[in-house]
């Protein structure tokens, strides 16, 4: 599977600002590959806006259509007016591993439930279209051998693929690598064994 996430370091942010009827509603998105980074957002916009109303939250932490890691919270805003419209915005925005809080300062006017739900997908929305984004491929291990003579032509072939080597192994007989494999494609290595002559074999794990 493959799927577009934040193209953020870890421990950092992207931050935007929307005002609705003099209330502000500040944005914040970062990556979440695990629950523990969005929990690290939420507490950082609580330390630095402490006198803020609510902290409203969504996260999605796994990849588009994730079921288990995902959450959301209205922070004491009437209930569904929140973190749900958050969520359903993160989740139309096919991104996965994101992890979002909207900071609210009310402004002393009312803006009713819908208001509420409006404004709080408008700030998330909003930051969207300024979030940096890379695809994230989601691989297996697989592993084969070749001779001590295939292993540069082996690893030129997988670079022009993309396809990472994650461990090599020598012993007298030549070397093992393990490799990452995309789980949306078939393996399939005989176009590489057929440049090696054959000298290549496929170890199951």
């Amino acid at each position: 599977m493959r799927y577009p996430v934040p193209d953020l370091p870890s421990g950092e942010w992207r931050e935007t600002e929307i005002e609705v009827e003099r209330s502000r509603f500040i944005a914040w998105l970062c990556h979440a590959p695990a629950v523990a980074a969005f929990e690290a957002l939420l507490s950082s916009a609580r330390e630095r806006h402490p006198n803020a109303s609510h902290h409203c939250s969504a996260f999605i932490a796994g990849p588009p259509g994730e079921q288990t890691a995902i959450g959301f919270s209205d922070d004491g805003e009437p209930g569904g007016t929140a973190g749900r419209p958050m969520f359903q915005v993160l989740e139309g925005s096919g991104l996965g591993q994101v992890g979002c809080v909207v900071t609210r300062y009310f402004g002393g006017t009312k803006l009713g439930t819908g208001g509420l739900a409006r404004a709080y997908s408008q700030a998330v929305s909003q930051a969207l279209e300024t979030l940096p984004r890379r695809e994230v491929i989601e691989r297996s291990p697989l592993h084969f051998r070749v001779d001590f003579s295939g292993e540069a032509e082996a690893r030129a072939w997988l670079a022009e693929r993309d396809i990472p080597v994650e461990a090599a192994d020598y012993d007298a007989e030549g070397v093992r690598l393990t490799i990452g494999w995309p789980r949306d494609l078939a393996v399939d290595l005989s176009p590489l064994a057929s440049r090696l002559r054959g000298h290549l074999e496929l170890i199951e794990a």
